[in-house]
């Protein structure tokens, strides 16, 4: 490979919310690509004409490589290597995402406490989601709390919050298919073990829909889990909520997971499983509807499952806790996850018993 691959990191004090991953060439031909035009582009990026076709030419000739197609008479199309370089992209973002939140929640925690050891922080070890980032801002903007978000699997999470690393666990439980989580079943033996009777509860946070991530269009018509068996299928991780609760699926439908091929590739994130599916590395996959919006794939909804914020009970009166059950209840909380495809804030912020909300304690 030549030597023009470089990876620099850095980083710096920004609002919250804001994008924690960027380069402005993916910005520069992304906006190409969008816009179908040199001279469009440039003004979506606030540049002028001249500019943006030098910078053009200028990367060409550090490439080595074409990456715009400037055919006499039609508009500028990007070269087939600049629409690699875009997936490429598209895939790093969406697999490196959560790691990159997990550290500038470290990095804003530890300077917030440097310029104010007063100030609350919130921890939250949880499954990955794209409604839970929002939080960071309501509970900073109401009570000045750090809400400390770090992504891992769902048990991962509850082995957190058991060994007093976190203040709260965010996992996923499919509650409205009771069936899908009865004593005995894959959720029941994943989840069961690490939950503690008496000990926590539950606080709502929202309600998301998952399902089957498919190319634009869906053009295998595929509108079943039986279909798998025909299909390069990317996964998630074990130890993920979503894959115990697919496991649960295909059990269900009589699926053996030896058969779906591809049942062994997995990924860290919803946003990941998309990317794969939507650059043609694989056919299906399996998340929530927002990540699959967001990439432009077809979804097919199969199940809608309770997104829980898991506390020890005696933390719940904190000032830490209030702020954050506070900020679920809020407008604001329900405004945010309504704008997120297959998501609702439904019943967000009541704090709910295990005994009397899991499926297998029915």
């Amino acid at each position: 490979m030549p030597d023009i691959v470089s990876v620099a990191l850095s980083y710096e004090l920004a609002a919250a919310g804001g994008p924690q991953l960027g380069n402005p060439f993916f910005e520069v031909i992304g906006a190409v690509r969008q816009a179908g035009s040199i001279a469009a582009a440039a003004r979506r990026l606030g540049w002028s004409y001249r500019h943006l076709w030098g910078y053009l030419k200028a990367q060409e000739a550090r490439f080595g490589r074409p990456l715009i197609l400037w055919d006499k008479g039609r508009a500028a199309r990007l070269s087939d290597f600049a629409e690699k370089l875009l997936w490429a992209e598209t895939r790093i973002r969406a697999r490196l995402a959560p790691q990159v939140d997990n550290l500038a929640a470290e990095i804003g925690r530890e300077l917030t406490v440097a310029f104010d050891d007063r100030v609350p922080i919130a921890t939250c070890v949880a499954s990955h989601d794209l409604a839970l980032p929002l939080l960071r801002g309501l509970c900073e903007s109401a009570d000045g709390v750090l809400f400390d978000l770090r992504f891992a699997g769902s048990l991962e999470s509850l082995a957190a919050l058991r060994a007093q690393r976190c203040l709260f666990a965010g996992v996923h439980l499919p509650c409205s298919r009771p069936e899908l989580a009865r004593r005995g079943s894959a959720m029941h033996a994943a989840f069961a073990p690490r939950l503690r009777l008496g000990r926590e509860k539950l606080i709502q946070a929202a309600r998301r829909t998952q399902g089957l991530m498919l190319p634009p269009g869906n053009p295998r018509r595929v509108q079943s889990i039986g279909q798998l068996r025909k299909l390069r299928f990317v996964n998630r991780a074990t130890g993920t909520g979503t894959r115990a609760l697919l496991d649960e699926l295909l059990r269900a439908e009589g699926v053996d997971p030896a058969s779906v091929p591809g049942y062994d590739r997995v990924e860290s994130t919803h946003l990941a499983v998309a990317a794969a599916v939507a650059s043609g590395q694989a056919e299906a996959g399996f998340g929530i509807q927002a990540a699959a919006a967001a990439l432009g794939l077809a979804f097919v909804p199969l199940v809608v499952e309770d997104y829980f914020l898991v506390c020890d009970r005696a933390a719940l009166e904190g000032a830490a806790a209030r702020s954050v059950i506070g900020a679920l209840s809020s407008p604001a909380w329900r405004e945010a996850v309504a704008a997120l495809p297959g998501y609702e804030a439904h019943d967000a912020g009541r704090i709910r018993s295990l005994r009397r909300t899991l499926p297998w304690y029915a």
